[in-house]
């Protein structure tokens, strides 16, 4: 089933300092899982106990030899996959739960940008400077179809939450919204005075949002491609943009070296996040929306409290440009890709009091 290629998994356990808390109210049960143990906790009615992923004696899954640097990452919704995109044209497949390598996947022509899973996990889609799109059966290998239609490298894109719809950004300043099953290009969106770094789509596929070389970041309609309104407030190229699993956030990071949390409904901006001492390449929210993690070229990862804009922790692990972070969608793990080419799977332990 898979390649026979020569790569390693290194298992490392790290020190740290601070936490995150989720309270956890229980009735009827006597027992909280985490990842890593589970914890008995005596029987008694509404009972509340505080149970903290507090990073410290972090596992971390170091996939290493991969073959060049890493522009993007991204797990699968319902296998134990991992796919990146690298540097040298190609996509790489891994079980980050074994570290075990999978296959890799070629035909862009040119450096991979990013990579995502359709909803159902079932697809794999990438996009690259070779400007174009490319749909994968990521179990065999198969390419499915190729999207054309950019003009320039494509540095994001987004399937709609029913799996119908991508949506891509790219640096020709244009956003465009596919039905990738049958390849049609449905609409065109222009507003951007400059090249598009990334794209996200609401949880409830209603409002794409985009964010440029511009410094703005735009809200528009889906289903019309109508401009809803534009934020401003970065003082610089904005790079990334995520929406919160609710809808009710998005965060975006900028070569302004901020992170910046938005009200979508309103426009207004919630708070601004700084720590990082170079721009922000990628931000991503956990699976309850409570932490959000940004890589920066500093080459240092952060975590931040979403509710309170604390700074949870820095993790300095890399020893060059951290270009991507991602949450998986239903663990509280993430993962990190850079370009000292390592990928990193970043595992806290539950721990209660």
């Amino acid at each position: 089933m898979s390649d026979t290629k020569n790569r390693s998994l290194i298992r490392i356990n790290t020190q740290k300092l601070i936490g995150v808390s989720i309270l956890a109210t229980l009735a009827f049960s006597g027992i909280v899982f985490g990842l890593d143990r589970v914890v008995e906790i005596p029987k008694s009615e509404n009972k509340k106990v505080e149970v903290t992923a507090n990073w410290k004696n972090v596992k971390i899954q170091f996939l290493s030899q991969q073959s060049s640097g890493i522009w993007s990452v991204a797990f699968s919704p319902q296998d134990n996959i991992l796919a990146t995109a690298n540097q040298n044209k190609t996509i790489d497949l891994w079980n980050w739960q074994t570290g075990e390598f999978i296959r890799t996947l070629k035909g862009h022509t040119q450096p991979v940008l990013s990579v995502v899973y359709s909803p159902d996990g079932q697809f794999l889609a990438s996009s690259g400077s070779d400007s174009v799109i490319k749909l994968w059966d990521w179990r065999t290998g198969e390419l499915i179809r190729t999207l054309e239609g950019h003009t320039k490298p494509i540095r994001s894109f987004a399937f709609s939450s029913d799996g119908q719809t991508l949506i891509s950004s790219s640096w020709d300043k244009t956003i465009k919204i596919w039905n990738w099953q049958t390849g049609k290009l449905i609409r065109t969106l222009n507003g951007h005075s400059a090249g598009v770094f990334a794209v996200a789509i609401s949880p409830d596929g209603q409002t794409i949002a985009s964010v440029s070389k511009d410094k703005t970041i735009k809200l528009w309609n889906l289903q019309t491609g109508e401009l809803i309104r534009s934020l401003e407030g970065h003082l610089d190229s904005v790079r990334t943009v995520t929406f919160s699993p609710n809808g009710r956030q998005i965060a975006t990071g900028s070569n302004d070296r901020m992170v910046k949390l938005w009200n979508p409904e309103t426009g207004e901006l919630i708070r601004t996040f700084e720590g990082h001492t170079d721009l922000v390449n990628s931000v991503a929210f956990s699976a309850d929306g409570k932490t959000l993690v940004s890589a920066s070229q500093d080459r240092a990862i952060r975590l931040w409290n979403t509710n309170t804009g604390q700074l949870l922790n820095t993790f300095s692990e890399h020893s060059a440009t951290v270009n991507a972070v991602a949450f998986h969608p239903n663990k509280q793990i993430f993962v990190s890709g850079s370009w000292d080419k390592t990928v990193k799977v970043w595992q806290p332990i539950f721990e209660s009091f």
